[in-house]
């Protein structure tokens, strides 16, 4: 698997590289907002362009406070301050009301407050996503609506899901999370956890009533931090997981996601002895992992691992004979034993051929998306700094190694008959 891009020095140089970048876009708005790259691409578990890039915009000028927090007086007048109210809403959502407005507040903030029917402010997601979506990205394709994400295609090729956020000030939830016994994660990590905080995004839950009033809790940056600190079986089978997701079960709906499985192994973290999670019981864990994976689709039930009674299962859209078919597939892989690995087409072209032209591949293929990645955060900070791309020396040779790279590869390739030799192709596929 390392070979595939997943061992840890690789997944360590992704998560620098993109940390750089949400600085370096942060740093470009001047402190109205934070740019956190999230998901698998904030974690360093996706090639370049093998999956969306989650961007999340929090919203600097707006603070949300739990209802248990007594007193706003700390905050800054310049902040808009929402409290936040979990009554009639399903786990994990909230509403906010207007409790104060600041001495700066944005017209998509100030737009998306209405009346609520009682004499409040409501702070409604749905206007607010509504007043946020009005931007223009150059190159940039809109499409329609995710969920809390507006997901944008850049020069046909980069695919981003844009998703406006605002901070979340909510102890006692995370004081919660904190108090359980458990084996993982140690306890300086559960203390880190606990400091990030929390996010809330402009998306209801489905069934609700309100869900256009409701706002969803999210943990992007304790969750990242879980991430970083599974250990190196952990994370693979995180991978795996993943793969089974997208490459065997193809949900075309999100009936379940990396999201879900991501889930169960931070369950099974935390219920068993890290020494348990070793290289030798890869088999077994990936067997529990498809196991647990299996339950919470007969059961529709799987408990969100930062608050458990919220249910990521609700609401999913599952079809009984998709449901069905799922279980028959996960039951059958479970059954073969090692050889399902051969079900995920990643590992299967990796285990086939000879070892070393999958070396001399992945060896570029890493160096090539390295250099993507040092290109954009380059570029980044040209942009702040504002010069030129075209007269920037470090710039112009990374893009010359990485024509270079490409050069190289379609040269192979056509040595050994292959007759695709456009860079451009080539380039996007060994990025994937």
């Amino acid at each position: 698997m390392n070979w595939l891009g997943y061992g840890s020095d690789i997944r360590q140089a992704r998560r620098d590289a993109y940390r750089e970048s949400g600085r370096l876009r942060t740093k470009w708005w001047q402190g109205l907002a934070l740019i956190l790259v999230s998901g698998s691409k904030g974690e360093g578990l996706s090639c370049y362009l093998e999956s969306d890039t989650d961007v999340m915009m929090v919203n600097n000028t707006v603070i949300c406070l739990e209802e248990s927090v007594k007193s706003s007086n700390s905050v800054p007048r310049v902040m808009t301050v929402l409290r936040s109210c979990r009554r009639a809403s399903y786990p994990g959502h909230c509403r906010m009301f207007l409790e104060r407005r600041g001495t700066m507040i944005p017209s998509g903030v100030e737009n998306a407050l209405c009346d609520d029917g009682n004499g409040r402010e409501i702070f409604s997601s749905d206007l607010y996503i509504n007043s946020t979506s009005d931007f223009k990205v150059l190159g940039a394709a809109k499409h329609e609506r995710a969920g809390p994400s507006i997901p944008v295609t850049i020069k046909g090729v980069f695919h981003v899901d844009l998703v406006h956020a605002l901070r979340y000030f909510c102890p006692s939830i995370l004081e919660r999370w904190e108090s359980r016994l458990r084996f993982w994660p140690p306890p300086d990590v559960v203390q880190k956890v606990q400091s990030q905080g929390a996010f809330l995004t402009p998306v209801g839950f489905k069934g609700s009533a309100c869900k256009y009033n409701e706002w969803r809790m999210c943990f992007n940056i304790g969750e990242k931090e879980l991430v970083n600190n599974l250990n190196d079986t952990q994370v693979k089978l995180y991978v795996l997981l993943k793969m089974v997701i997208k490459d065997v079960l193809k949900p075309c709906h999100k009936e379940v996601t990396s999201y879900t499985v991501k889930n169960i192994v931070f369950w099974i973290a935390e219920r068993n002895p890290n020494i348990w999670f070793n290289e030798r019981r890869l088999f077994y864990w990936l067997y529990e992992g498809l196991g647990a994976l299996k339950v919470a689709l007969a059961t529709k039930e799987l408990a969100y691992y930062m608050i458990p009674e919220r249910n990521l299962m609700a609401a999913c859209g599952l079809e009984y004979e998709q449901q069905s078919s799922w279980i028959s597939t996960i039951t059958d892989m479970i059954n073969e034993g090692p050889k399902l690995i051969l079900r995920l087409p990643k590992i299967r072209q990796a285990l086939l051929p000879h070892p070393e032209p999958i070396r001399w591949f992945s060896a570029r293929r890493m160096e090539l998306e390295m250099l993507e990645l040092m290109i954009v955060n380059r570029g980044l900070f040209l942009r702040n700094k504002r010069l030129a791309d075209e007269t920037d020396i470090m710039l112009q040779a990374m893009k010359m190694r990485k024509f270079e790279i490409c050069r190289e590869v379609v040269m192979r390739m056509s040595m050994e008959g292959s007759r695709n030799n456009v860079e451009s192709d080539v380039w996007k596929n060994m990025l994937k």
